[in-house]
């Protein structure tokens, strides 16, 4: 499986993700969606260059021009609240794909452990596609991989999948190594902290997600 991790070279990139990371400017819940927003465009310009293409001649004006256009039928797919203006970004440069919705939560228990429930799972065909499985942050990897197999059962299985993170943790990229198949999996962060807490946030990381882009949920 491949993994890879963006902010290692030098980008715009990290200014978006030095300022999502800020507590300060965390404070401004328009900015850090906007952030969010354009870290997901950056990421789909990167991922642009894994994808396969096809020559396609464009009449302009004057004439006639070969230009080489993406050939994958892509489907980005996104874990409710936190993920949708990441997924933003995404369709901002991918606007012919189509897209899917999973709606997840962590379930804390008063003994301390934590379990992810679905509650809305909706998409298109996944067959023949290649998939971009865009949420901020991949912490254990357990609810991905989850949203993953739940999309499978419903909607067919992809050609490939990108898995897209802000941050990611050690531990949530070896649980996705470990669940989903190495073959067909590209994972991409742009971040990769080492940390969880025990309540499974990643250390440094940024914090709760979607509660900096929504507001604090009950």
């Amino acid at each position: 499986m491949k993994i890879k991790v963006l902010n290692h070279e030098k980008s715009i990139l990290n200014k978006f993700l030095a300022e999502i990371r800020d507590r300060n400017i965390q404070q401004d819940s328009m900015r850090f969606r906007r952030n969010l927003e354009r870290i997901g465009e950056v990421m789909a310009l990167e991922i642009s260059r894994d994808l396969n293409y096809t020559p396609k001649t464009v009449t302009t004006p004057l004439g006639e021009a070969v230009v080489e256009v993406v050939s994958d039928k892509l489907v980005i797919a996104t874990v409710l609240r936190a993920g949708l203006p990441f997924h933003q970004g995404f369709l901002n440069y991918f606007d012919d794909a189509q897209n899917a919705f999973i709606g997840a939560y962590r379930k804390n228990h008063k003994d301390n452990t934590m379990t992810i429930a679905l509650e809305y799972v909706s998409g298109p065909s996944l067959e023949g596609k290649t998939l971009l499985l865009v949420d901020p942050m991949l912490a254990t990897g357990a609810s991905l991989v989850l949203a993953y197999e739940a999309l499978v059962e419903r909607c067919g299985e992809p050609t490939h999948t990108h898995v897209a993170a802000v941050i990611a943790s050690e531990q949530g990229v070896d649980y996705v190594k470990r669940h989903m198949s190495a073959e067909t999996t590209t994972v991409w962060t742009a971040a990769l902290d080492e940390e969880l807490t025990s309540k499974n946030y990643i250390v440094p990381g940024i914090g709760d997600a979607g509660d900096l882009a929504y507001g604090t949920k009950k």
